[in-house]
């Protein structure tokens, strides 16, 4: 195993004398056994490289090293601790001039693995001793599978199976070929096994290294149970749907959930009951409020369900809620199992977004796998599925997640029949590097590597917070120019609960924003999150998602006359090369992930700048949106950025968008049919498209979703009610907007841009009927025996004159129902 790199952190000495000339020899012998040696001379030195080499292997540090600033006591007391912070069981050899380590401090026993007097023994004895020592760690440093892996490719056997590459050698038959071998390398091919490969294990089974691997992650993560799944959280999602919901049975769905949940409920045919989140004045999607998950809430809302009719139970046997949300909302997951566990016996949090949360004291409680006997009795402790997009904000490849489970006696789940629906989900031909990068990514958290990464990313995050907010004082003060900039939606002020010392967010200090939760907390009441109904303590705002703030409305609504929105803002940052996770009318969203720098968040950060010094001096479209301009000069021709701006807050405003999206997402429409009954009738020409203009009281056959992050707005099954219905006035006003402004196009899945603007779409025959089935369903469904016995199939139209629509939704379902009882 290459790749040592030894940290010496001793004190200069002097050139040519008998200490030097030991230093030197002892380094030389390292070099010829295949180990780099790193050198500081001081304090800062070292902790610099403990913070920035994460290869070391093994480290020496002087206990009579010195502070080069005379600050520091015992300067080689604060290197130990750092190293103490980042690495287990690296191995430490603490050198020392003293004739006795009595008088050393007992943690320092427990960190160091041995003790180096540099003139009592030969430098090849000492040289040979540090680098067993860090070969050794190397060898336990691998997890299970990775480890079994890079043994198997050190055998270089020939491959007489699948992939057909076998190990990459045909790419090396073809002129194109070897480009993408030469691309990727070598490794990559000769690690892309077939499952016939039986010394790795098995995914399916769960035996061998594979097996190890999820078990090994399964401590880590504090969970019963932990499957790899290679197919990303979605899923992930659909796997634990489909494993815990049978046809019929009442499930309670955040409305905030991913659409991954809704194919879940296809398959599975249950009936969706819908928790409402809160909206805020931006339009972020809040927590759903603790009252509306109580025992009597849960029951009302299933009384008021027409899904609920009929259903198997009366009773929810399962409920799905988003944690953290897409803007870094998560939960006090103890306390809302406490809620739900009164109604039903197994709950699943969406983590995919939170895969770090076990790993860093700030996240206490917060997420899924915390739910524990001690946290929660028995009686009412219902059993947590976490799915986890690992590639997401942990070190893994794309697509790469895991399901973990936290069992109760209530409804435990069983691995073999669990397996039964995962093996449905599963590949037959998993990409083995995927497998291990899934067991290097928990490797990586496990112990105190974990909790340093998790910090630094905090760390970074805050400091970005804290940089924006100092930056907008600093303009706003200066009073030599226009005194707005953006911000980043957090607590104005933050109080320290151990001093009560309250401070501007700016100037607090950064151990106290980095490891005190109440500083995040959603508290009740409080106008920076804008968020109706919670209790303290309930939902916390996770500062490594940093929803950066423009002008024009604030957390409560209140709408300003100027504004900046973040479509321009995020489109002008692309010109810059800096792509945002995600962009909302008036806040665009960054995350801080374990792969954040200085550099990368100080080059956003100029670019903010440079937005506002182009927006204030007047520039001209054509020049901060260059390709903008070239391709739709009619329509932005002789504009500057301000011109452009105000334009699109003009829109914005008059057209209410802010207040209808709140007003569409909280309040669902009513469901006609279940997503499975209503995908049935998609497959079986029930459907027909439809303009947006004449959805009103029609039923989607398909999702209507908003992107990102992938949340319905309109489910199968679901009719949005009159014209002028939230929804429809919503998705009217989305494509008004981008009708006005070309280039800045709303993605919505579930609704097709039809660019020969036609008038019409091809519609069934039945269309023209009377019979209230296929007009569509502005009623309840009759009783089954009611129904016709047959479904006629489309006729195609002809194509139509151009016309005022620029939009199709999707399918709309007209023709006989599936029924209720499915």
């Amino acid at each position: 195993m290459s790749g040592s790199t030894i940290l010496l952190a001793v004190n200069e000495v002097l050139p040519g004398s008998v200490l030097d000339e030991q230093l030197e020899l002892i380094c030389a012998h390292l070099a010829e056994s295949g180990h780099e040696v790193v050198r500081a001379g001081t304090d800062e030195d070292a902790l610099a490289l403990v913070q920035t080499r994460a290869e070391l292997t093994a480290a020496l540090v002087s206990w009579d090293m010195c502070d080069a600033d005379g600050v520091l006591e015992r300067p080689a007391e604060v290197v130990l601790r750092a190293v103490q912070a980042r690495f287990a069981n690296l191995p430490v050899f603490l050198v020392s001039t003293a004739a006795s380590v009595d008088d050393l401090p007992l943690w320092v026993s427990e960190v160091v693995c041995g003790y180096v007097w540099l003139l009592e023994d030969t430098a090849s004895f000492i040289a040979g001793r540090i680098g067993v020592a860090a070969r050794r760690y190397q060898d336990e440093l691998l997890p299970p599978f990775f480890r079994e892996l890079r043994r198997f490719d050190d055998t270089h056997e020939y491959s007489w199976h699948t992939p057909a590459h076998a190990g990459g050698v045909a790419f090396l038959k073809s002129s194109v070929g070897r480009v993408l071998f030469d691309y990727y390398g070598e490794r990559l091919f000769r690690t892309d096994l077939s499952i016939s490969v039986g010394e790795l294990g098995s995914l399916f089974e769960h035996t061998g290294p594979i097996g190890d691997a999820e078990r090994n992650a399964a401590r880590i993560f504090g969970a019963d149970l932990t499957y790899f799944v290679l197919h990303g959280d979605s899923t992930s999602d659909r796997i634990a749907i489909h494993a815990s919901v049978a046809t019929d049975e009442l499930v309670l769905v955040d409305r905030n959930c991913h659409k991954a949940i809704y194919h879940g409920l296809t398959l599975t045919g249950g009936r969706p009951a819908y928790l409402v989140p809160t909206r805020n004045g931006y339009g972020l999607m809040g927590p759903i409020p603790p009252h509306a998950l109580t025992r009597d809430a849960i029951t009302e809302l299933l009384q008021r369900n027409p899904l609920s009719v009929d259903a198997a139970d009366p009773a929810p046997v399962y409920a799905v809620v988003t944690n953290s949300t897409y803007d870094g909302l998560c939960y006090d997951a103890v306390r809302l199992a406490e809620l739900l566990g009164a109604s039903v016996p197994r709950i699943h949090l969406d983590e995919a977004w939170f895969a770090y949360a076990r790993f860093h004291p700030l996240y206490a409680r917060r997420y899924g796998m915390a739910v524990d006997a001690e946290s929660v009795p028995d009686e009412l402790r219902p059993t947590v599925l976490t799915t986890q997009s690992t590639h997401k904000l942990l070190a893994a490849l794309s697509q790469s997640a895991m399901v973990h489970v936290k069992n109760s006696p209530r409804s435990p789940v069983d691995h073999r029949q669990f397996n039964e629906t995962f093996m449905m989900h599963a590949t037959t031909s998993p990409l083995y590097p995927m497998i291990a990068g899934l067991d290097v990514a928990a490797a990586m958290m496990d112990g105190p590597g974990g909790t340093w990464l998790a910090d630094e990313a905090i760390t970074e995050a805050i400091r970005f917070r804290q940089a924006v907010a100092r930056i907008s004082r600093r303009i706003e003060s200066a009073g030599d120019r226009p005194g707005w900039f953006f911000g980043t939606w957090q607590p104005e002020q933050v109080t320290d609960p151990g001093t009560g010392q309250s401070y501007a967010f700016a100037d607090a200090p950064l151990d106290l924003l980095r490891t005190e939760p109440a500083c995040w907390s959603l508290e009740p009441g409080a106008e920076w999150h804008g968020f109706a109904g919670l209790e303290s303590g309930y939902c916390l705002l996770d500062p490594i998602k940093v929803s950066i703030t423009c002008p024009g409305t604030n957390a409560v609504g209140v709408q300003s006359d100027t504004g900046i929105p973040a479509k321009i803002l995020t489109a002008y940052l692309e010109t810059r090369r800096i792509v945002v996770e995600k962009t909302d009318a008036y806040t665009c969203l960054v995350l801080f992930s374990m792969g954040i720098t200085k550099g990368k968040w100080g080059t956003l950060i100029d670019g903010l700048l440079d937005f506002k010094s182009l927006y204030d001096s007047g520039a001209a479209l054509g020049e901060v949106l260059p390709a903008l301009a070239r391709e739709f000069p009619a329509r932005y021709a002789g504009l500057t950025l301000r011109d452009l701006c105000d334009q699109m807050h003009r829109q914005l405003r008059d057209s209410e968008l802010m207040p209808l999206l709140e007003d569409a997402f909280t309040h669902p429409p009513r469901p006609e049919f279940t997503p499975a009954q209503t995908y049935q009738r998609l497959l079986r020409a029930g459907t027909e498209p439809v303009r947006l203009a004449e959805l009103a009281n029609r039923t989607v056959a398909t999702q209507v979703v908003t992107t990102p992050p992938g949340i319905p707005v309109l489910m199968p099954g679901e009719n949005p009610g009159e014209k002028d219905a939230p929804i429809l006035r919503y998705l009217r006003a989305l494509e008004d907007f981008d009708r006005n402004f070309p280039g800045f196009p709303s993605e919505t899945h579930g609704v097709t841009r039809d660019s020969m603007a036609t008038t019409g779409s091809r519609a069934y025959d039945e269309r023209r009927t009377e019979d209230p089935l296929t007009r569509g369903a502005h009623s309840d469904p009759l009783p089954a025996a009611a129904r016709p016995a047959r479904m006629r199939l489309p006729t195609p139209g002809p194509a139509d004159a151009v016309g005022r629509a620029q939009t199709l939704l999707g399918l709309v379902a007209t023709g006989p129902s599936a029924g209720r009882s499915g």
